[in-house]
Parts: C-alpha cells; sequence; structure tokens
C-alpha cells in the first residue's frame, strides 16, 4: 500500500501542472499573459508536471522498495536498502547480457526500455514486485542470522543486502532469458481482455470489487494499470505500458485531443458508484436508523458518505453492509460492474491516480474539459446511481429487517464497521489468544531489565562490537544483571549506555527490538525484584551449625604420632527440586539465583537432564532449558555452600 499512498499525491502535481501548461487549455482561455511561457505561474506549474511524472516514470523502483518494506517481518529500513541495490544488480545484469549479446538491436521491437539509466528488458512495475517480494523472502529469512565468530561481523541485517545482491545477479540472468517468453504471453493476454468489449469490462469491475473483503484486488487491477495487460501505446515517441500510464502519458503530453477510452475504461467506472452510490447507500441507512438514535447515525454516515466522495475511500460505508448484510454486498459488485461498462458505453475517458473521488475528477476530468474526456456521463449516470443506491438499499434494509448502524438493540453500540470486524466474524474472535512471544526470548529479557525495563529504554542501536542504548533515567540501569548476559563490560555516560558483546552484537539489537514490541512497558527495579530473593538469603542461622560431614584423617608432614585432625568438610548436601513455574527458568527467576549465590563464598551448580550450568551466570541457567516439571540437581562446595542451598531451596519453593 506505501506506493499507492503516494500515487495521489503524484496524480494532484501532474494533474495541475499538465493541465495548466496545456498550450491548448492557455489558448482556449486566453490566459497567455497568467500562465503563458515565461510566466512566473508556468515555471512553478512546470516544474509540478516534472516532480509528478517523475514518480509514475519510476514506479518500478518504487514497488521494489515499497512491497519489501511491506513485507519485512522486522528491519525494514534494511529490506529498503537491500531492494534497491538489488533493483539495479538485476537491470545492470540484464542490460550486460543484451550487450555482450548484440545489444538492443537484436531484441524484439518494443521490449527493452531505459530503467534509471540503465538498458534493460521492459518488465514494468512487474520488475520492481519481483524484486520486492523475493528480497522480503530473503530479509525474512536472514535478517537475523548468525555466522561463525570470525564472519560474524556481516551477520544480522548486515548479511540481507549481501545475500541480495548474490541471488538477483542470478536472477537478472535468468530474467534475461524468460521474461521475453512472459512478453510474449502477457501480449496475447492483453489482446483478449482489451478485445473483450463492454462485457469483458463489466466483469473487470465485478471482480475488482468482490476483492476487496480478501485485499487481493491490487494484485488484479495493478498488473492492467501498470503492466502492457492494459495495453500499449506509442505517446510522444516512447512506447508506454499499461492503462494508468497510457493516461498519465497522454495528460503530460501536449496536442493530445482525446485520452484513450481504452485506457480508462478500467478506471472511470468508479466515480459514479463512489461520489453518488455510496452516499445514496449511507441516505439510505440513515432513513431506516431508529429516529432516537438517528442523532448519532448521522455524524458517522455523514462522515463516511463525505470521505467516499471527496477521496473515493469506500471501506466505512463498504464494510458495515458487507459485515450485516452480504447479499447487499453482492449487489453492489455487481452495481459496480454497471457502472464501470456504462462508462465504457459512454466513451469516458477520465483516469485517477487512486480511487474514484471528486479531487480526480476534478482534475483529470473536468479541468481537462468535456471534449477529452467526457466527464459529464460521470454526473449523469451517477446521478442515476444515487436513487438506484437509495431506494434498492432501503427497500432490502426493511424487507429483510437488516441492523445496519442505529436498528439494533438500545444498549447496542452505534458504529460503522471496517475490515478487521470482517475478518474478526470470519475467522471467530481472537482476541484472548495471548502472545508469549515476550517470555520466550529470555536473554533480551534480561537486557531489558538490566537497561530498567522498556518504559526506561529511549532508542536501541549497535555499532561493530557495542550495543548502543539510550535511557530516561540512567539510575535503572543494572550492570550486573547487562554482564551477566554475557557482556564483557558495559560504559555509562549519562543517558547514553553502550555495552559491549563483540561481533555478534547486531543479532542482539534484532532479538532485543523484536521484545520490546511485546514486553511489559514498565520500569524495572532490581532491588524490587530481588526482594523476595533477598528474604530468601536472610535464613536464621544458629551460633553454631554442625557441618553435614565430618572426616578423620591423619594429619601430614610434622604430627605427634597417633596425633588426628578434624577436618570440615566444605561440600554441602545436594538436594533435588522439580520445577513448578510454567514457564520454568526465564530470566526473571535466573536473575534472582544469580542475586542469591553471587554474595556468598561458595561455587554453586545446578544440573538440568544432561546439562550443567553455574547458578552465578544467567546465560548459563536459560541455556539448561529447565522447563514446568524438569528436575534440578543443585549442589555447592565451599565455606558458604549449606547457607546457599538452603537459601536456593526455599526460593525455589516459594517462587519456582
Amino acid at each position: 500500500m506505501l506506493p499507492l499512498a503516494l500515487l495521489p499525491v503524484a496524480g494532484l502535481l501532474l494533474g495541475i501542472g499538465g493541465s495548466l501548461t496545456n498550450a491548448t487549455m492557455i489558448s482556449t482561455y486566453h490566459l497567455e499573459s497568467v500562465l503563458g511561457q515565461g510566466t512566473v505561474l508556468y515555471m512553478l506549474l512546470h516544474i509540478m508536471c516534472k516532480a509528478g511524472n517523475v514518480v509514475f516514470a519510476n514506479l518500478p523502483l518504487i514497488f521494489a522498495m515499497g512491497v519489501a518494506i511491506g513485507m519485512a517481518k522486522r528491519e525494514k529500513e534494511v529490506s529498503a536498502l537491500a531492494s534497491a541495490i538489488a533493483f539495479f544488480i538485476m537491470h545492470a545484469s540484464i542490460s550486460a547480457l543484451i550487450t555482450l549479446n548484440g545489444g538492443i538491436d537484436k531484441m524484439m521491437t518494443g521490449s527493452t526500455a531505459n530503467v534509471c539509466g540503465i538498458t534493460s528488458l521492459q518488465m514494468g512495475v512487474f520488475g520492481g514486485i519481483l524484486v520486492g517480494c523475493g528480497v522480503a523472502y530473503l530479509h525474512n529469512k536472514y535478517y537475523n542470522i548468525q555466522l561463525p565468530q570470525v564472519l560474524s561481523f556481516f551477520g544480522g541485517s548486515r548479511f540481507v543486502p549481501i545475500v541480495c545482491s548474490l541471488v538477483y545477479v542470478l536472477v537478472g540472468a535468468v530474467m534475461y532469458f524468460l521474461w521475453p517468453v512472459v512478453q510474449i504471453g502477457i501480449k496475447s493476454l492483453s489482446g483478449i481482455i482489451l478485445s473483450s468489449g463492454y462485457a469483458g469490462t463489466f466483469i473487470y469491475g465485478v471482480i475488482e470489487r468482490m476483492l476487496i473483503p480478501f485485499g487481493l484486488h491490487h494484485v488484479f487491477y495493478l498488473p492492467i494499470w501498470q503492466t502492457s495487460l492494459g495495453g500499449t501505446m506509442e505517446i510522444g515517441g516512447k512506447m508506454i505500458e499499461g492503462a494508468q500510464n497510457i493516461f498519465f502519458a497522454q495528460l503530460g503530453t501536449p496536442g493530445i485531443e482525446r485520452f484513450s477510452v481504452e485506457a480508462t475504461r478500467f478506471m472511470s467506472g468508479k466515480f459514479p458508484f463512489m461520489i453518488f452510490g455510496l452516499p445514496g447507500a449511507a441516505l439510505a441507512m440513515y432513513k431506516v436508523a431508529k429516529p432516537e438514535k438517528r442523532g448519532i447515525v448521522k455524524g458517522l454516515l455523514l462522515s463516511a458518505a463525505l470521505t467516499s466522495m471527496v477521496t473515493g475511500i469506500t471501506e466505512p460505508i463498504e464494510f458495515t453492509f458487507l459485515f450485516v448484510a452480504p447479499f447487499l454486498y453482492y449487489i453492489h459488485c455487481g452495481l459496480v460492474g454497471l457502472s464501470f461498462m456504462l462508462m465504457h458505453l459512454f466513451k469516458v475517458g477520465v483516469g485517477m491516480t487512486f480511487s474514484g473521488g471528486i479531487i480526480d475528477l476534478f482534475l483529470f476530468g473536468i479541468l481537462q474539459g468535456n471534449g477529452k474526456t467526457n466527464w459529464i456521463w460521470v454526473i449523469i449516470v451517477g446521478f442515476v446511481y444515487f436513487f438506484v443506491y437509495y431506494f434498492l438499499f432501503k427497500g432490502i434494509i426493511i424487507r429483510r429487517n437488516l441492523i445496519t448502524p442505529g436498528r439494533g438493540d438500545d444498549e447496542e453500540e452505534v458504529k460503522l464497521y471496517t475490515k478487521a470486524d470482517v475478518l474478526a466474524q470470519k475467522n471467530g474472535n481472537s482476541e484472548n489468544s495471548v502472545s508469549v512471544s515476550a517470555s520466550k526470548d529470555s536473554l533480551s529479557e534480561a537486557i531489558c531489565n538490566g537497561l530498567g525495563g522498556k518504559k526506561n529504554i529511549s532508542d536501541v542501536d549497535c555499532c561493530i562490537t557495542r550495543l548502543r542504548c539510550s535511557v530516561f533515567k540512567p539510575e535503572l540501569v543494572n550492570e550486573a544483571i547487562l554482564k551477566s548476559t554475557g557482556a564483557s563490560g558495559v560504559i555509562c555516560n549519562g543517558h547514553g549506555i553502550q555495552v559491549v558483546y563483540g561481533p555478534k552484537v547486531p543479532n542482539i539489537k534484532t532479538n532485543l527490538e523484536e521484545y520490546l514490541l511485546t514486553a511489559p512497558n514498565v520500569e524495572y527495579h532490581a532491588e524490587e525484584h530481588s526482594a523476595d530473593s533477598e528474604k530468601a538469603s536472610e535464613i536464621s542461622q544458629p551460633a553454631f551449625e554442625m557441618p553435614e560431614s565430618i572426616s578423620f584423617v591423619k594429619k601430614e608432614g610434622k604430627v605427634t604420632k597417633g596425633e588426628t585432625v578434624i577436618v570440615l568438610k566444605t561440600e554441602a548436601i545436594p538436594f533435588e527440586y522439580v520445577i513448578k513455574d510454567p514457564l520454568g527458568i526465564h530470566a526473571r527467576p535466573a536473575g534472582s539465583i544469580v542475586q542469591i549465590v553471587k554474595p556468598l563464598n561458595c561455587k554453586v551448580t545446578i544440573k538440568c537432564n544432561d546439562k550443567t550450568a553455574s547458578a552465578a551466570s544467567i546465560i548459563e541457567l536459560m541455556r539448561l532449558g529447565a522447563v514446568n516439571g524438569s528436575k534440578l540437581e543443585v549442589s555447592a562446595e565451599g565455606r558458604e555452600a549449606s547457607k546457599a542451598l538452603n537459601a536456593l531451596k526455599k526460593y525455589m519453593i516459594a517462587k519456582l
């Protein structure tokens, strides 16, 4: 949707600039003194025209970047860069093969084009979409890849542009041989579509609207708007492909007497039902609402109707009756197909940028003159459509007692519906599904806690070896927790925190950013969270505690004959514990265990299955893979081993 959102602005610049600098229009209205060449207004409008035209001229590249950004799950900025690089490399590879095989003279007529200064195959937005989809796939697969230590600098998101560059060298070579065959197939299919006549236009309109609820309408109409499926035409000495491209090429070319109806047949049908028909349906829903609710309904439906009329955005109205009465939507789709067919029948040549609202009708219809566009038929057909939609929808709603806005129970919320409501009704209520992804990345959780919690983190970035973060409250940063995550150092400089991890830091940064998307937005106060562990370690000890075992041995060295000494063993009796916590050992209990053990003069080891970990390391504890039901074997040795085991046992019983 990102490239499509750009088209209205580009079309506005091109429409105003191209229309008001058209020599025919200037001479017809005798505006030479105001808009003639050399005037300030003419120069300004000419700049606007060129600024808008450059967007349409480079749509393949824009689509490549837009599709990659839209489909990338994380690190979207990396996918944008990778897609631009892949786009240029693919076309450069094709250009090299064209040169090596005799140049463009050996290619099929009309099969080549100048793409951003590169002589390549005429792939249109298909080329951009091919790059965008492929880069998005590679990006999602490799953006968090971990390479061996010696190559770790190239790991993570840095690997994405590298692998995309290599892949699209091969893609370019394959396209050189494959795309000419595709071009022949598209040309044949285009002939079928363009020769389908009024019936084909009707079917196009119905299918385009039927795909709206599934979000697949872009897949259907964009190839017709942007590739040779929608026709080809030579304009200003250049071969132009795609219905929308043909219209805008004609719009920006002086001397065009009439816009191509064969191109605009795929666009002009939207104006009657968007500007007139759907507002009629909105009025019908208002009229059948309960009198006491009409005040609320009026504001909602008026806003939705104006949105449809002015901008051509129809979702608020369409999804409302799709939600409450799919039968109405089927009727609507039939009327849309009829609208497209009537505009084709009456030779209406009005194009559009994004959708069929008043703005596009004025710029590309009324402002161009009825002689070029036959725009008057939009008003005539639209006027009829308003009453057709009004009476048809009102009658069906009353006859079938459909619960449109304002007709429900008194306690029912009055609202318009969206695509999300329709999908929720189709797939069932999914609000009860709880995401647990935040709890799965224990290392990221520990880093987040060490930085004072998500609410304390302002920004996350990294260089070659360091995780660079900005925090709101530096006093919440806990260096001990950060070092326990494997950091070799922590540097605090005001609100800037640098955590040294080495070349693996890009993956750590990516995982942390993913974790922060679903992490609880709270501050983490280490002293509060360690209260339980501190209480667990505060065990009342007797004045003298008999050791667990005593060994009598001969004293080595200079001893008196028969002398014995008592040696107190420093190894406490181990214990076993079965985990009750549903999440097992994750960052929080691991941190608590570390805080219990670290102050004591002993070495504590925890074994789970075949893995053994030091209780003084969060990373080792989390690598145990200890889950609910796992059995832990806890042992210790050292002067305070007994104290450590007693404290750990009490903590685990209470919290784990």
